[in-house]
């Protein structure tokens, strides 16, 4: 298994976040040994959604949208779900932590819905990426080369389409963490 103790990821996310989309990257990378901090609009617990139904598991989060330092961390994990990133994209803070992510060329990882706030942060022009099916012309619109694949890795950033995509999503995230924790050794 990859030794990820030196990394830092950030999550970001609000209610409506699709609860696996959230809780299982975390509990990846904290195998990994990584250190994930999860940030949202306020410190209060914020919902999760299963199949943007039905109420699910809430999580806490670590700091607010305010406190983020974008250099503390190696890499931006987005949550789906459909309110989520609905709600993070009308967050002027939420679109300048996507913003100086991609512009530090540091890694940016987005599945399901997550990729609208992308979209919002105007940073997928050219960029070849997937999302939720219902939210692919959204992408096109703002210039993304869309596909459908489970997992799509250009340069820094990772994107997934759904909840079964997770495994390959995971295993993306943690292979781009490890190849960036070995070129700065």
């Amino acid at each position: 298994m990859a030794d990820l103790s030196q990394a830092r990821v950030l999550m970001i996310a609000a209610d409506g976040f699709e609860t696996v989309e959230l809780f299982e990257p975390r509990k990846a990378l904290e195998a990994a040994g990584a250190k994930v901090s999860l940030a949202s609009i306020k410190r209060d617990p914020i919902q999760g959604m299963k199949g943007d139904i039905n109420k699910a598991e809430m999580a806490t989060p670590d700091l607010t949208l305010d406190e983020v330092e974008v250099d503390d961390y190696d890499a931006l994990v987005l949550p789906g779900g459909v309110a989520n990133p609905d709600k993070l994209r009308v967050e002027d803070r939420a679109v300048e932590i996507v913003q100086q992510f991609m512009d530090d060329d540091r890694i940016v990882a987005a599945i399901c819905h997550a990729p609208w706030l992308l979209a919002e942060a105007d940073v997928i022009d050219g960029r070849r990426l997937t999302g939720f099916v219902s939210i692919r012309t959204d992408l096109e619109n703002a210039g993304g080369d869309v596909v459908d694949e489970e997992v799509v890795v250009d340069g820094n950033l990772i994107t997934s389409r759904k909840p079964d995509d997770i495994p390959a999503f995971n295993e993306a995230i943690i292979q781009a963490l490890t190849e960036e924790l070995a070129d700065a050794d």
